[in-house]
């Protein structure tokens, strides 16, 4: 049974839950049965890049991916802003304003650091138990609340009279829709999201990617191996704990350890280079939050 990471450079209209299935697909049309697989963060249909997919135990780090930092691309287009905030929705709203490179980069670092944003009304995100872009669909009036996030870093990568290529580092949660819009907002005029690629989500960057043409090897035969990360590649952003094997059969059983040396925080437990368990350590005692069945 396979246990790590396809990372898939996801192709323009391949929603995530598809991207999923492709997987499945594969693994089972390989001989591989029924395995679990899940995505580690929803990347819209409109949009490139990274997706990290979790197969059988990694599929235990799926939530911790969630909420890791991302990387984006993306072009925001200056003149319209539309319902969706990208070039998919109806325009909403024009400007004659096209600010200079210079003008950008001096509103740029009031988005840098922690910022207030409105998420988009197209999101996946429920309002009374339902999808917000379903009611947006169907003509609702849809107000979503306030949310913090946090932009680690922003700069431009090319601009043009109408348009500006950006490169941001983000929180979990931030919508980079929503940050087009306010970017342009505070240039004094609207625009929306053309180009939105994801170069980066947690340790997983586009080098580690495959297209969806060779994840579609994998059902023809193609070895599983050189397109499946392993699962502590997942972890790689936090420091291993090495165990015995005494040490490392009590984990498995569930049960915490004591008097150890390592500072406060989150370990990947491992027994020689089989991952045994996510924990984490308080004042020398280290209790399981994960353990994988390998």
């Amino acid at each position: 049974m396979p246990h790590g990471w396809i990372i898939l450079d996801k192709p323009l209209e391949l929603g995530s839950t598809q991207a999923v299935a492709a997987v499945k697909r594969n693994l089972r049309q390989a001989g591989y049965g029924k395995v679990k697989v899940g995505h580690g963060g929803t990347l819209d249909p409109l949009a490139t890049g990274v997706l990290p997919i979790a197969v059988g135990e990694a599929t235990k780090l799926a939530g911790r991916m969630l909420d890791a930092t991302k990387a984006y691309a993306f072009t925001l287009a200056f003149g319209a802003e539309t319902t969706t905030l990208d070039a998919e929705g109806e325009v909403t709203e024009t400007s004659d304003v096209r600010p200079t490179r210079d003008r950008i980069e001096a509103v740029l670092p009031s988005f840098i650091g922690p910022i207030a944003q409105v998420p988009p009304a197209y999101s996946a995100l429920k309002v009374d138990g339902k999808r917000a872009y379903d009611l947006a669909r169907a003509g609702e009036e849809v107000t979503l609340k306030t949310r913090s996030v946090t932009i680690h870093t922003l700069s431009i990568t090319d601009c043009t009279a109408d348009s500006v290529t950006l490169m941001a580092k983000v929180s979990k949660g931030t919508y980079i829709r929503s940050l087009a819009r306010d970017i342009a907002r505070a240039l004094e005029t609207v625009g929306h999201v053309t180009m939105l690629r994801r170069v980066k989500a947690g340790p997983f960057t586009l080098e580690s990617a495959i297209s969806l043409d060779k994840l579609n090897e994998i059902g023809k035969g193609a070895p599983l191996e050189d397109m499946i990360l392993p699962l502590e590649a997942g972890l790689d952003d936090i420091p291993a704990l090495i165990l015995s094997p005494d040490a490392a059969g009590a984990v498995r059983q569930g049960r915490k350890l004591s008097g150890l040396p390592e500072p406060d925080g989150t370990y990947w437990g491992r027994e020689g280079d089989t991952p045994v368990a996510l924990m984490e350590v308080t004042d020398g005692e280290a209790r399981v939050l994960r353990g994988f069945n390998l």
